[in-house]
């Protein structure tokens, strides 16, 4: 089953309190490009089944040859491990700032 259209919506982030505008490149917006942090919502990227909803600390950084640059998220409820391509090339792109700071 495919993403539906309105997965790509802003919200306000739950770690910094930022407004967070949706991507404008194509993709889907799932983490705060100011502080990194994401929130557990998903089993598979983009099915938001699961209901854990704990906040998801970033814990580093990964290359991947296929995908590019990845953030590296923690659940601090549960201790899942996503990994989320960096947003580049869209409105409110990534903090380099908080990136370098994971290196």
């Amino acid at each position: 089953m495919g993403r539906k259209k309105d997965e790509n919506k802003g919200f306000i982030c739950e770690q910094c309190g930022s407004s967070v505008l949706p991507l404008t490149n194509g993709s889907y917006r799932n983490h705060c490009p100011f502080c990194l942090h994401s929130k557990h919502l998903d089993y598979l990227p983009g099915d938001r089944k699961c209901m854990c909803g704990g906040l998801m600390r970033p814990v580093g950084i990964e290359y991947s040859r296929k995908k590019g640059y990845q953030l590296i998220h923690r659940c601090e409820r549960c201790g899942v491990r996503s990994r989320n391509k960096i947003a580049r090339d869209t409105i409110q792109p990534d903090d380099t700032v908080e990136i370098i700071k994971l290196m």
